[in-house]
């Protein structure tokens, strides 16, 4: 996917991770969506607590900009514990590892993010320090090489990922605590809008704060994101007013339109439909025909698509829905489609 693409939730420039630690609740209070995940952990943490010991190692799945690296920091704050934070990419070597579990102290907690990233010699050097607090460090080579055991001070892992498939059994075992994270709620990320806005010192209403939302795909960042566009426009053309009409009119000036797909969306369901008469069409034959790469199509275009069930996919492709025709004001032919697919 090209860079620029403006509802591309992967992407944060550095401006924009700034902003957004300023915007991340602090505790779980504050933790807007994601109810049935905040009330169980509320539960493991509280009872954490009253034996004194550390939280179980955490794992938390979802698509990119849902909360996950904020609900890490949240349970920092309710654990009293100092995070220490990484990414899979960014451990490359046994050492890089070592050094971050040995300046851990007790209670305290690593958030990983993108830890389906670890390479496999990374991994192993993982299990005995979830499992029982040690590590083997190997020293020296050939015949001088030995084994040295290091103890940890027990510590809760926080992994963070976006494939959840591609972790290995091994390494999802020694978890034991599991959240899926799902997409928002228009209401819920109006929540959100309104939050924002408030420490950003912007006023807006209700509807606008609803006619972003329903926007935003799903996504806070892309909520927070939308909302400082709007910001934008409305101090640039309706002398700092936001009012429905002005946050329609910003959103549509960036591509964004009523049901929160951008120019890349359209053009994905526009290739299904017109080049590839509907579908069934193979991902690889889709990203030929956009010119794009068939992983960034699954992992940044479609999730959303399916969800609010502009494409299905079945054995034998993706397949445009009534919906997607609709949306690009394209006739479906359902006779046709009934004995085509089925």
């Amino acid at each position: 996917m090209k860079d620029e693409r403006f509802l591309d939730s992967w992407q944060e420039n550095e401006e924009e991770q700034i902003i957004n630690l300023s915007l991340r609740p602090q505790h779980l209070g504050e933790f807007i969506g994601q109810r049935n995940v905040i009330s169980s952990l509320e539960i493991s943490i509280e009872a954490a607590k009253k034996r004194s010991e550390p939280l179980e190692h955490l794992l938390l799945s979802g698509p990119p900009g849902l909360g996950k690296t904020s609900l890490a920091h949240c349970v920092a704050h309710h654990m009293d514990a100092k995070l220490t934070a990484t990414s899979g990419p960014a451990i490359e070597r046994a050492g890089d590892l070592v050094g971050i579990l040995t300046n851990l102290e007790e209670g305290d907690i690593l958030f990983i993010d993108e830890i389906h990233r670890l390479s496999r010699a990374i991994e192993e050097f993982l299990y005995p320090a979830m499992e029982n607090f040690q590590i083997d460090f190997v020293i020296d080579k050939g015949p001088y090489a030995k084994s040295v055991k290091f103890n940890l001070k027990p510590f809760t892992l926080i992994g963070a990922t976006t494939r959840k498939g591609l972790l290995s059994a091994p390494l999802r075992g020694r978890f034991g605590l599991f959240f899926d994270f799902d997409f928002y709620s228009a209401d819920d990320l109006s929540q959100i809008v309104k939050r924002s806005a408030h420490l950003l010192e912007i006023k807006i209403d209700d509807e606008s704060s609803f006619e972003i939302a329903r926007r935003a795909r799903g996504c806070p960042r892309l909520c927070n994101r939308l909302l400082r566009r709007v910001r934008d426009y409305a101090q640039v053309i309706g002398e700092g007013v936001i009012n429905p009409d002005m946050a329609s009119s910003a959103l549509n000036s960036v591509g964004v339109d009523n049901k929160g797909l951008d120019d890349m969306d359209r053009k994905y369901l526009a290739a299904i439909i017109k080049i590839h008469n509907g579908g069934p069409a193979g991902i690889e034959a889709i990203a030929a025909s956009l010119g794009e790469d068939k992983g960034t199509l699954e992992d940044v275009v479609e999730p959303y698509l399916l969800k609010e069930g502009f494409i299905i996919r079945s054995p034998r492709g993706r397949i445009a829905t009534e919906i997607s025709h609709q949306h690009l004001n394209i006739p479906y032919p359902k006779e046709e489609k009934q004995e085509k697919f089925f």
